[in-house]
């Protein structure tokens, strides 16, 4: 069975994340997968230093989402009061420390975020690579996973109901995944949301100027700007 959190951004919540994280490299497995990406949307903010495990997990799964993305499948982790990620693959977050990224970037193309790779983890990205050349299967393309940034009129705007508005399009090839609300100012907050999309069908411009910025849901909504699109 599935391990499930809840108040992850309360201290009680943060103390059991670390402590579960203490003998862990990812939330489950020995690769990134959903499972990390459902507990990493539901943190409003980066953890502090002093939860070090879970620091150290959150700094290399945003390294890993401004790198490549993550794709692995996972086994269901939930959150209370956070859905569950859902597609295959998901958006790069926003850099919210650029400067920090390039510097690891530069540092080594290839380096190992957590240190030297166990056995376990090597194992399995052999028996990977071997399955892929085997089958001689490409990646499956045609793709893209998309960040978000919904901002709203004003602090009055009710945020369930404009998150509803934007949940409530739907088209063919699109695909709503996780979400949070981040604080911009003066008591003001937007909507992040992921989603996947399928390029042939869906537009990402066209959904933000025909359908999210127009009545009715721009009664809630102000504005939408491409945070990050990458090609899956």
């Amino acid at each position: 069975m599935a391990a499930a959190f809840s108040n992850l951004n309360s201290a009680a919540g943060l103390k059991k994340l670390d402590e579960y994280l203490l003998t862990r490299s990812y939330i489950t497995g020995y690769q990134a997968s959903k499972d990390d990406l459902t507990i990493y949307a539901a943190l409003s903010k980066p953890p502090t230093s002093e939860y070090v495990n879970v620091s150290r997990w959150y700094n290399h799964i945003d390294a890993l989402l401004r790198i490549s993305g993550v794709t692995a499948e996972g086994s269901g982790i939930t959150v209370e009061g956070f859905a569950p990620i859902t597609e295959e693959a998901v958006a790069t977050p926003p850099a919210e420390d650029s400067k920090a990224a390039a510097a690891d970037e530069d540092d080594d193309d290839d380096v190992d975020l957590f240190g030297e790779e166990t056995e376990e983890e090597k194992k399995a990205a052999e028996e990977r690579a071997a399955a892929v050349k085997a089958s001689g299967k490409k990646k499956e393309s045609g793709k893209s996973s998309v960040l978000l940034d919904v901002k709203p009129w004003d602090d009055e705007t009710d945020m369930k109901k404009l998150e509803e508005a934007v949940r409530s399009v739907e088209m063919e090839g699109l695909l709503w995944g996780a979400s949070k609300l981040v604080a911009v100012g003066y008591g003001i907050k937007k909507l992040q949301i992921m989603l996947t999309i399928v390029d042939d069908l869906v537009s990402v411009d066209t959904l933000i100027e025909e359908q999210l910025t127009v009545e009715p849901i721009n009664e809630y909504v102000q504005s939408c700007d491409i945070v990050a699109f990458n090609k899956i």
